[in-house]
């Protein structure tokens, strides 16, 4: 039996839905949601070719309605080394729905290396990579600093941090790459997004 295709009108349906579902989180908390709809394909492509070529288990931070997940399963990464980690309850319970072969964490990404302890693939707190959506510009600098803290913590030496921003500049202050023993560079562009954003690569001198 030939594989049924899904139809342009299907697709729009489901990002329309999806779109919908993100609007509404962000009408009900604008601070700690990035944007009001989902980040683009061209984004979400870019994020994954950042990630080193020997990457195998990957962590995503504010998974949201899965628009970044996506391309990372069709560029780079496997469905079951990937951790996805998601604050939203309602966000989180339709992530488990939309992708069953990965794990996917309902928590404060600050609380990352005992979340990934208690999940099955990551018992032992590490991963090789974070990928983060994460509205870090408008969170507190502390707040920022504890993630990050948190995501390198899981990291081995060469691990690496993924993160996207619509700033003119790294969402992460200087004072705290200093502290953290961190630098950062924007490895991508991309005007195809709504608003355009910038992928930085951050990662330990």
């Amino acid at each position: 039996m030939q594989p049924v295709l899904e139809t342009p009108l299907k697709r729009w349906r489901a990002e329309a839905s999806r779109n919908w579902v993100f609007f509404r989180q962000w009408l009900r908390a604008p601070l700690t949601t990035a944007s009001v709809v989902p980040s683009s394909p061209r984004l979400g492509r870019a994020m994954a070719q950042a990630l080193p070529p020997w990457v195998s288990r990957v962590v995503e931070l504010g998974a949201g309605t899965g628009s970044i997940t996506r391309e990372l399963l069709r560029e780079r990464v496997c469905a079951e080394r990937l951790c996805m980690v998601e604050l939203n309850p309602e966000l989180h319970r339709d992530l488990k729905i939309a992708f069953p072969n990965c794990q996917v964490v309902c928590g404060d990404a600050r609380r990352l290396p005992q979340l990934l302890a208690a999940t099955e693939g990551f018992r032992d707190g590490r991963a090789d990579a974070v990928v983060s959506s994460l509205g870090l510009l408008s969170m507190p600098a502390g707040l920022v600093e504890q993630i990050v803290a948190a995501a390198f913590d899981c990291l081995p030496t060469r691990g690496v941090m993924i993160q996207f921003t619509y700033g003119p500049k790294c969402p992460v202050r200087e004072s705290t790459l200093r502290r953290l023993h961190l630098r950062a560079r924007r490895v991508d562009f991309t005007w195809m997004n709504l608003p355009p954003a910038s992928v930085y690569l951050l990662q330990r001198h």
